[in-house]
């Protein structure tokens, strides 16, 4: 009786972890300068020592729907970071994910277009980081686009995810938090995120433009070790939302470096997701 009690949690467990659902995006932009001759690929990087998925053409998300009993009608799509050449995909991004549906937040985990690479897209990123930089910079448009897509597509199936289609959040790590900035400057009244959360945002390959007039609310956070300098770059952030009267907040954890994500590295950015979580309980979201 007890074997059988314990297969059937066992069971229950399985099933949920493995219960998102998966939904391809149109492709709205393209660009016939990029091509990309493999597949997708998902490995663990033993250079990143995480779970990553490379060389995606095909932009989808992975649903992870809040249960009913608990549903706040707030949804935040998810995108993970990896310079563009990857998707750190566990720690920005399914175990986010996780924290959130738990806590009655739709969310979504954005597999936005990449730079097109080999047979180890982490390693080649860090064989060619300056042409890779360069890579990223122009591909980041199809990326932006794939998030702009993302937020229409659930915005007009607002009623089918169950949740209200005027919470809908962008948040995107690194990389992911320059699809995240890109998308809020290039979005339109329909597919406008209706509040941000850029995690140490790699800026440099963001065109430079002017915020919105009616963009949502941010939450920033970022480490000031970040050995990428991006600390700068989310204070700037922060200004430009504050001068504009929008009231936002910024954690700068003294230590952390870059990358932290879901990964607890034994500094105060552990906490950044605790902190995200009364954030968004404060402005009427969870």
């Amino acid at each position: 009786m007890f074997k059988t009690l314990l297969f059937i949690i066992a069971s229950i467990v399985s099933m949920s972890t493995m219960a998102q659902e998966i939904v391809q995006l149109p492709i709205a932009k393209n660009d016939p300068t990029v091509e990309w001759a493999d597949e997708e690929m998902d490995y663990f990087s033993t250079s990143w020592q995480t779970r990553v998925i490379t060389n995606v053409s095909q932009p989808s998300m992975m649903v992870y729907r809040a249960p009913e009993g608990i549903a706040t009608g707030t949804s935040v799509v998810i995108c993970p970071g990896g310079g563009l050449y990857a998707h750190s995909i566990e720690s920005e991004g399914t175990s986010v994910a996780e924290w959130l549906s738990k806590r009655g937040v739709t969310a979504f985990v954005l597999k936005y277009r990449l730079v097109p690479t080999g047979e180890d897209g982490t390693k080649q990123l860090s064989e060619e980081w300056e042409e890779g930089t360069r890579k990223a910079a122009s591909l980041l448009h199809l990326s932006v686009d794939d998030a702009l897509q993302a937020i229409s597509l659930i915005r007009s199936n607002a009623a089918e995810y169950n949740i209200d289609a005027t919470k809908i959040g962008l948040m995107g790590f690194s990389a992911g938090g320059a699809v995240t900035m890109g998308a809020t400057y290039s979005s339109n009244l329909s597919n406008r995120p209706d509040f941000i959360a850029p995690i140490y945002a790699w800026m440099d390959i963001v065109p430079k433009s002017e915020m919105p007039k009616d963009a949502g609310p941010a939450f920033i956070a970022c480490a000031s070790d970040d050995p990428l300098g991006l600390a700068p770059a989310s204070v700037k952030i922060y200004q430009d939302w504050m001068s504009a009267n929008n009231l936002s907040e910024l954690h700068m954890y003294a230590n952390g470096g870059h990358g932290f994500g879901m990964r607890p590295n034994g500094n105060n950015s552990d906490k950044w997701i605790e902190h995200f979580g009364e954030w968004l309980r404060g402005q009427g979201l969870l």
